[in-house]
């Protein structure tokens, strides 16, 4: 669905043609956090009131959300001293578990990827995707939507 001149708005992600981005997720559902991601690339253009391009996306994905349950945070990792193979195995198991395409699963590299964990949850972050071993992977075509997506990993305990 197009939600702007220049977003793509499908099942499982958006891409952008004005920001040069597309963000997918696979696994669990992500789409709270692909929405809080929309609402701030166009913010700027559209002001706090009213911004068509995440109402439009809600309105596509059937989920209602107010602009206020929106909350950007910045993640408290713990970093992994040590990647052992029981780490590594952790993350594999839920990429392994995941409903992807054999072509994005082997995009996903674990081992090159940074390995934090965040309360409760491993996460690899590569510079193209997150994993989160709950069941989350997402992947974007520019490593700089990384910091983006972040800010809002909590939005995926709402979902």
């Amino acid at each position: 669905m197009l939600c702007e001149e220049k977003l793509e708005v499908f099942e499982n992600g958006f891409d952008d043609g004005k920001f040069k981005l597309r963000i997918e997720f696979y696994g669990k559902d992500a789409r709270r956090l692909l929405l809080a991601v929309i609402r701030e690339l166009y913010l700027p253009d559209y002001g706090e009131d009213y911004v068509y391009p995440f109402e439009c996306a809600k309105e596509h994905w059937g989920i209602y959300i107010d602009p206020g349950e929106i909350v950007a945070e910045e993640p408290d990792f713990s970093p992994i001293k040590f990647v052992n193979r029981s780490v590594l195995n952790r993350l594999e198991k839920a990429l392994k578990e995941m409903d992807a395409p054999a072509e994005v699963k082997e995009r996903v590299d674990i081992e090159k990827a940074e390995i934090v964990k965040l309360k409760k949850t491993l996460l690899a972050l590569g510079k193209d995707f997150i994993l989160d071993e709950r069941g989350y992977l997402i992947v974007f075509s520019k490593p700089s939507a990384r910091e983006l997506i972040l800010k809002y990993l909590g939005m995926l305990d709402g979902a």
